[in-house]
């Protein structure tokens, strides 16, 4: 039988088109890149701890035990702040009739825009003691310094603060999604066994939510684990700054890569507790939807009460910092537009676009080829997927270690041959930066594609076959027009989170290079607020983006489904 026939073949059986050996090829070296960080991290908890010249044993007897225990702290805290706001906004978006819905349904996902450690700069100008909050307040009780107390921002309790602010769309997105599929028939069910609205909500809807709930806290804790900028500034001590303190303070990499193998299992260990309760909870609905949503009608005292609980997130976790910022900027004068902001516009931008672009590609190919029956392939793409669960300290590390060791290799091959030594090639390098950067997001894109390439029927690849193109004709010239959409919002996804990315960035950038976030970090640092503002207020407004094209697509899909039914 000719391949012709093979493909016509497996056309009418509905089965997918085996994967083409160039991009299998492209798959695996995709996921072993990808996997490459992490091995070397966990490479070093083999290392004996007198190979690190003493600095793990110091870390043990003096701050391990704060890192543990604040890092533990710190994502309780979170957990309830996000579960909290999340599952009753969205509860009450999806269920509630009330003035200002349709804007809280799209406004709720600005804080999304906001990293957390723009928001702990605006906050710190906010509350400080020569901040307007404190200055007021002693201007009006007659207060003196020493005469009152006031909480303190930069605190354990205040980074809880600010990552449930800024994570809580998380939550919000998956929980909404779980109340919409569930089954107005159970919810009617309720109502008449005499549950009250609360009780619905509690016994029934809550329960059926739980693994979306459960994906959306994992999601925002992984965030949380990973951050640095906020913390740092914060002075909480976690893992993260751990390992920035062993690496560049302590200048010991291996101690380093061990606090960076330590941190991954309190990621790992997230993860493993979401796919445990996701196996366990995993709740179906076959029930025929009557479109009842919003079917309670808020009067009375209840409706401002659910406007001021919805408009609260919004107003505190993107309203209120970003005009703090915008304030700021506007007062620090024309100096901070000048030649050195559209250099550090021009150097983010550019490092954003390039990582979208490559990781847009490689998702293309990669999602392709996953869908072939080919376990080893579909292992790849596993792989591939979980590197947005590695922080990008992590990813700082086990890129830097072995980049640093062969450029030690080329150095000494150099030398030996022509007798220059030639430095650092690689280490510090702008290539070396990118391949942080498509570890750490190249999931963002493979997901996005993935989504479309799930709507594009199996029985397309047999026939392009049939009609005699190749694999990669196949992708160009069949699926990637059909996937643009999924395409361009992956991209935009992936360009504004390296936009955002401090960690990797902070540790790998070449020398004399410096993005839109250090830059604000490294200003804030110094307690120069006013001047960080300018390049935190242009990394907001950029994060914009991809949310209006997600508002857009949610209420765009919502106006499909009602034209359907």
């Amino acid at each position: 039988m000719t391949r012709t026939h093979n493909a016509i073949f497996a056309s009418r059986l509905r089965l997918p088109v085996a994967s083409p050996a160039p991009l299998t090829v492209i798959a695996v070296v995709v996921a072993a890149a990808i996997a490459l960080p992490v091995l070397v991290v966990l490479q070093n908890l083999f290392i004996a701890s007198h190979d690190t010249g003493g600095t793990w044993r110091h870390l043990v007897q003096t701050v391990l035990g704060d890192y543990v225990l604040n890092s533990l702290l710190l994502m309780a805290g979170v957990a309830v702040g996000v579960i909290f706001g999340g599952v009753l906004t969205a509860w009450i978006i999806t269920m509630c009739r009330f003035p200002g819905r349709r804007v809280f349904e799209w406004a709720l996902l600005l804080p999304m825009a906001m990293p957390a450690y723009v928001m702990a700069y605006a906050y710190t100008d906010l509350l400080q003691f020569s901040g307007p909050v404190q200055s007021m307040l002693r201007e009006w009780m007659n207060w003196r310094a020493g005469q009152y107390w006031f909480p303190d921002v930069r605190s354990l309790g205040g980074a809880m603060l600010m990552f449930s602010l800024v994570l809580y769309p998380y939550v919000y997105l998956l929980a909404r999604a779980a109340f919409l599929e569930q089954s107005d028939s159970m919810l009617e069910m309720a109502r008449v066994s005499g549950y009250s609205p609360w009780g619905t909500f509690l016994h029934v809807a809550l329960p059926l939510a739980r693994p979306g709930i459960v994906a959306g806290t994992s999601l925002a804790l992984m965030e949380t684990l990973a951050d640095f900028g906020t913390v740092s500034y914060f002075g909480v001590q976690t893992f993260t700054t751990g390992i920035y303190r062993a690496w560049f303070s302590l200048g010991d990499h291996t101690a380093a890569a061990q606090l960076s193998a330590a941190l991954l299992g309190f990621v790992f260990l997230v993860l493993l507790i979401e796919r445990f309760t996701r196996r366990r909870a995993g709740f179906h609905s076959n029930s025929h939807r009557k479109q009842l949503r919003n079917v309670y009608q808020l009067r009375g005292a209840w409706m401002p009460v659910a406007v001021v609980f919805c408009a609260i997130p919004v107003v505190f976790g993107f309203a209120l910092p970003a005009g703090i910022m915008l304030h700021m900027a506007l007062t620090a004068g024309d100096a901070q537009f000048g030649a050195r902001y559209l250099q550090l516009t021009f150097n983010t931008v550019t490092l954003a676009a390039l990582t979208a672009l490559l990781a847009v590609a490689l998702a293309l190919a990669v999602g392709y080829a996953a869908r072939s029956r080919s376990i080893a392939v579909r292992a790849a793409n596993r792989i591939a997927g979980l590197g947005y669960a590695v922080p990008g300290a992590v990813i700082a590390v086990g890129v830097l270690i072995p980049i640093t060791r062969i450029d030690h290799a080329i150095g000494a091959l150099i030398e030996s041959l022509g007798g220059v030594n030639p430095g650092l090639l690689l280490t510090g390098g702008v290539a070396a930066l990118v391949y942080a950067y498509l570890v750490r997001f190249f999931a963002v894109a493979l997901q996005s594609v993935d989504a479309g390439l799930s709507k594009i029927t199996p029985n397309m690849d047999s026939a392009a076959r049939s009609l005699g193109l190749g694999p990669v004709a196949t992708l160009a010239r069949v699926h990637a027009p059909l996937l643009w959409r999924s395409a361009l919002t992956a991209g935009l996804l992936v360009f504004v989170d390296v936009m955002k990315e401090l960690p990797a960035t902070f540790v790998m950038r070449p020398f004399n290079f410096d993005t839109l976030a250090v830059q604000a970090y490294t200003l804030a640092s110094d307690e120069r607020l006013t001047e960080a503002s300018t390049a935190a207020l242009t990394i907001v407004a950029v994060g914009l983006i991809p949310l209006i094209v997600l508002s857009r697509m949610m209420l765009g899909s919502q106006q499909v489904s009602k034209n359907n039914q």
